[in-house]
């Protein structure tokens, strides 16, 4: 297994844990979110982090590396929602969760690695803020494609977007962990 697969392996086994738990704690009341909705709570999450970022303190404990965990969860669970669009179930299993949530990082962890093939891992010269930027943008566009009814002419869907943001994330943490000396 490469750096990079072993780095992402545990940065989303922390986020899926943590998922799990939360699903153990809460049920899967999120099922009653709109996809604006989950767009909305993301992109609140990314402009705290280029808040901090710009500003150098913060004054509420979650910390970026947290925000980023909300950001990679909060993107499972509006591909989950993608996929059970039709379905009125509100309630699912911890187990039904988690075989959702591994779905949707099988499929976003492949396109992760195509794109480093083709790539080259730049992402590794890259800034977290850059990376926190490029968040911002991808929800940005999210959210006109939302405003869209979900229509566009050339340009990829939403569940494009929230997999490059799940891996954009992932990125920070990796990053984040390497300047602080730890691997997740």
């Amino acid at each position: 297994m490469t750096r990079t697969a072993t780095q992402y392996t545990e940065v989303i086994s922390a986020c899926q844990d943590l998922f799990v738990k939360k699903t153990r704690d809460y049920g899967t009341a999120w099922r009653v979110l709109r996809l604006p909705s989950i767009t909305d709570q993301l992109y609140i999450k990314a402009q705290r982090i280029r808040s901090i970022q710009e500003k150098g303190t913060q004054k509420i404990a979650d910390s970026i590396r947290d925000e980023f965990i909300g950001i990679i969860n909060y993107c499972v669970i509006a591909l989950i929602q993608l996929r059970l669009r039709e379905s009125a179930v509100m309630e699912l299993s911890p187990q039904e969760v988690a075989r959702y949530y591994e779905e949707v990082i099988t499929e976003t962890r492949q396109l992760l690695e195509d794109k480093n093939h083709d790539y080259g891992e730049a992402w590794r010269d890259m800034r977290v803020g850059s990376m926190t930027d490029i968040i911002l943008m991808k929800l940005l566009r999210v959210k006109q494609i939302e405003d869209n009814a979900g229509v566009t002419l050339v340009s990829e869907g939403v569940a494009a977007n929230y997999q490059d943001i799940i891996n954009y994330a992932v990125f920070c943490l990796i990053k984040l962990g390497e300047q602080s000396g730890s691997n997740s």
